[in-house]
């Protein structure tokens, strides 16, 4: 085998030990047959709280397991035909076959880094938040355009993506969203997007100036049922009020919208769904899963660092700068990944970006010594 092929074998092999690891492989099978054995209880569904857990801390394990068992297999399965194509001398085998070893490569270093998101919320369904910054009808634009982008992430990770609330620009675009993403992961991935995002290019209303924009992106995971946060009825305010949707695939107009104020935070939650009982529930989640992140930020500020330099939307406050004119160039400015794809970042192709966020982050490196490097 060429010293090339080797060395993507050691680098996959590095992944899969990385992944039992983490699985702690030893017990792996232990705890998969009391997992079952759980799972056969006749009582287990009078607590559908603990039963929804208790399912899909099972299918997690599971679907890890099946992770690891199939690059192991490709791994095998890849090595045995570059062997058998060096002994026929059938180059095109051989060629073939590490080819699939690269794109196996990539794939367990995804996974690897998957194995990671082991934060305590990080496997929760996550709030999206989007709110335009300095830059007027600009900014209102570049918050629709990442609203956009974001949509197209998570559908293309097979995310369920449910709008909260969306306020209309004056002239274009929204000067603000909130989404729930559900999904395994969901808010471990999307956590690193926390931040101010920068747009540099011609506007397109008219002016024909190189303009910038800018737009504050947060994320805070849902709160699981099992995770209590007292939050005392004298803090908050509840507001309704009438909420203009865009039609279409918008927020329908509504007269039962529903604000909350929490008083000794300043946060500020909405909700505009048709029922107002259904946006006070929404909305109660929501402030409560902004309270836990708080508390998380506190316990974690490393991991959280976008949270802890969060400021206005605009200058030094900036985590991305996408650049699309005078040259194409989107750079993360706490990694300094870049691409010159920026068609393909805002529709949605960001995981290279996510994952070089999340390296750092288990590597330890701070913003300041990461800008450093």
């Amino acid at each position: 085998m060429r010293a090339e092929a080797q060395n993507i074998v050691a680098e996959i092999e590095k992944s899969l030990e990385l992944l039992r690891q983490r699985m702690d492989w030893e017990t792996v099978q232990h705890r998969l047959e009391e997992f079952n054995a759980r799972v056969e209880d006749p009582n287990l569904w009078d607590d559908p709280t603990r039963a929804q857990a208790l399912m899909r801390d099972r299918q997690a394990l599971v679907d890890a397991m099946a992770v690891h068992d199939s690059i192991q297999q490709d791994l095998s399965d890849n090595v045995e035909l570059i062997e058998l194509g060096e002994m026929e001398e059938d180059d095109e085998v051989v060629a073939d076959a590490e080819g699939a070893l690269r794109a196996l490569r990539d794939k367990a270093a995804e996974k690897e880094l998957e194995a990671l998101l082991n934060g305590e919320a990080d496997s929760n369904d996550t709030f999206l938040e989007i709110n335009a910054g300095a830059g007027g009808t600009e900014a209102c634009d570049w918050a629709a355009m990442l609203q956009r982008m974001y949509v197209r992430w998570a559908e293309k990770r097979g995310y369920k993506v449910e709008l909260q609330s969306e306020e209309g620009g004056a002239e274009a675009g929204i000067k603000s969203c909130a989404y729930k993403i559900s999904g395994h992961n969901a808010y471990g991935w999307l956590k690193s997007e926390s931040g101010v995002h920068r747009l540099v290019r011609i506007s397109p209303f008219g002016k024909g100036t190189r303009e910038t924009s800018f737009a504050s992106v947060w994320v805070y995971p849902v709160v699981d049922d099992n995770i209590e946060i007292d939050v005392n009825p004298a803090d908050i305010r509840v507001d309704t009020y009438r909420s203009s949707g865009a039609g279409g695939q918008h927020v329908n107009t509504t007269d039962s919208a529903v604000r909350i104020t929490h008083h000794p935070t300043g946060i500020v939650v909405t909700s505009s769904e048709k029922s107002q009982h259904q946006n006070r529930d929404i909305a109660m989640k929501a402030l409560k899963s902004r309270l836990y992140q708080m508390e998380l930020d506190k316990r974690n500020a490393a991991i959280n660092e976008a949270h802890e330099n969060k400021g206005s939307a605009g200058w030094g406050n900036q985590i991305r700068s996408y650049v699309l004119q005078p040259y194409q160039m989107v750079k993360d400015l706490r990694t300094q990944h870049e691409t010159s794809d920026t068609s393909g970042v805002l529709d949605g192709d960001l995981d290279a970006f996510m994952a070089a966020t999340l390296a750092q982050q288990v590597a330890g490196k701070s913003r300041a010594e990461a800008a450093a490097d």
